[in-house]
């Protein structure tokens, strides 16, 4: 038995069965009206068709309701061309969507249940979007319960947070909205410019001129402000200000009143941290068991252009285990940004201490490590004792899920890192790294002798264990990034 298939003919048949409708020859073959009450376009079209293609004309015409008896509905909210594109797609299973008309097609598929177009709708909107609809986008994904493409609006505008507020359209933000965006731990702005941008659309909410200062504003203006943002102030990480920004913060008047109290305890404890480590961290623990409020919960500020995904960073943080670390960190060299170079890289991130190297590479592959001594100068060509050193890999060719790998039990962990200045960042006898002046090529070999390795993989020989970063033992490095203190 052989089977065949040709849907292409099927889809184009289809297609002209539809386009061909005004033909006297076709016209008995249409059952149902559908009209474009824009400007009585009529579209004449097949009930069987309809119903197989959506579950709102499915259960319409299984109600008999009105629609049903007359063979004819009249839509009110599409347009003639939008509305022919859709029942195009219904026959021939093919549509055109662009930046014109995308939300408008994902507006009608929504309300009318085509499920197919609101997911290629929403994937062309995410990858073809402009900054200019993403408020648009933003509202009609929550007023639709489109919570995939919710999301990516929220996730963006976190994520380009800095552009995003010299705009307008930032304005049209609502409370609920402002929110969620604050809520999320990794926002690449400076907290105080997060809190001046509040006051800035508290103002715009309470129609108050922007140039005037909040010093010079009146006392009946500061407490409009003040109401209008009282719900988004428990967002934002008054942790992360610096002592001069949290001074002119309370100084000027700026926040609820049981707000500044708290701060103001707070200050007091750190000005001796080492006599009051025990209160603070009691005092830290108390407040952040209150969901609403994240005064004191640091932002993630994550700065790679390798790992994006908040899960993934999460993991890194969980595998350092080190709050303040991770917390103060920054992107000390990205080759990209700053060359390929072994000998830069040494000049830049020698001596910093605890160290976070993070490699991409063969264009897909994310891994690296972490040491907590760092590459320190000294003698060339030796090994680094550090017992807290560990690899890690987020994505690898056998698809193992993100991993952490320490070094093993038993394990001398004087081979944990090496140090060349000829050479980039090196784990172990070049378990991991990039052994060359060029950084553009790095290296994996005798993996598994220092670093544990994934359940199902065994240490045997160079040959055997050097893939799994990568699937090579010689790799690209597509891009570097190396953070400290």
């Amino acid at each position: 038995m052989e089977n065949y298939s040709n849907l292409e003919k099927l889809s184009n048949d289809l297609k002209n069965l539809f386009q061909n409708q005004n033909e006297k020859e076709e016209e008995n073959y249409f059952d149902f009206e559908i009209i474009c009450e824009e400007n009585k376009t009529s579209f004449k079209t097949h009930k069987s068709i309809l119903s197989s293609r959506s579950q709102y004309f499915k259960s319409l015409f299984k109600s008999k309701m009105k629609e049903y008896q007359e063979n004819k509905l009249i839509l009110q909210d599409v347009s003639s061309s939008v509305l022919s594109s859709i029942l195009n797609y219904f026959y021939s299973g093919k549509i055109e969507i662009n930046l014109e008309n995308a939300i408008q097609i994902l507006v009608f598929s929504s309300k009318y249940l085509i499920d197919e177009l609101i997911e290629i709708c929403s994937k062309f909107i995410q990858k073809n979007f402009q900054i200019e609809t993403i408020v648009d986008v933003l509202k009609l994904s929550e007023s639709m319960n489109l919570n995939e493409l919710l999301d990516f609006c929220y996730q963006f505008i976190s994520e380009n947070f800095k552009e995003f507020i010299k705009n307008p359209f930032f304005f049209e933000l609502e409370e609920n909205h402002l929110n969620s965006i604050l809520s999320n731990d990794r926002i690449l702005t400076s907290e105080f410019e997060i809190f001046q941008t509040i006051i800035k659309w508290g103002k715009h909410k309470s129609n108050i001129n922007q140039e005037k200062e909040y010093q010079k504003l009146e006392k009946e203006e500061k407490e409009k402000i003040q109401n209008q943002i009282s719900n988004v102030i428990h967002k934002i990480r008054f942790i992360d200000f610096s002592k001069k920004e949290l001074k002119n913060v309370l100084k000027e008047d700026l926040i609820p009143n049981e707000i500044t109290q708290k701060l103001i305890q707070f200050q007091k404890l750190q000005k001796k941290p080492k006599k009051n480590q025990v209160e603070i961290k009691q005092f830290l623990e108390e407040e952040n068991q209150n969901e609403n409020s994240l005064l004191f919960k640091p932002r993630i500020r994550f700065e790679s252009s390798i790992i994006e995904k908040m899960k993934d960073i999460q993991k890194i943080k969980e595998w350092i285990n080190d709050d303040e670390f991770f917390s103060k960190m920054k992107l000390g060299f990205s080759a990209k940004r700053d060359g390929f170079s072994a000998k830069k890289w040494h000049s830049i991130c020698d001596n910093k201490g605890k160290t976070l190297v993070i490699f991409k590479g063969n264009g897909e592959y994310i891994f690296g490590g972490f040491t907590s001594v760092g590459w320190i100068q000294g003698k060339n060509d030796r090994f680094i004792t550090d017992s807290s050193a560990f690899l890690f890999s987020l994505v690898n060719p056998t698809n193992s899920p993100p991993d952490k790998y320490p070094v093993k039990k038993g394990m001398t962990t004087s081979y944990s890192v090496y140090y060349n200045i000829n050479n980039g960042p090196c784990f172990c006898n070049v378990c991991l790294g990039a052994p060359y002046k060029n950084l553009k090529r790095g290296k994996t070999g005798y993996f598994g002798q220092c670093f544990t390795l994934p359940k199902g993989i065994f240490y045997k020989t160079n040959e055997e264990t050097n893939y799994f970063c990568t699937g090579d033992g010689d790799w690209q490095i597509d891009e570097l990034e190396t953070f400290f203190i």
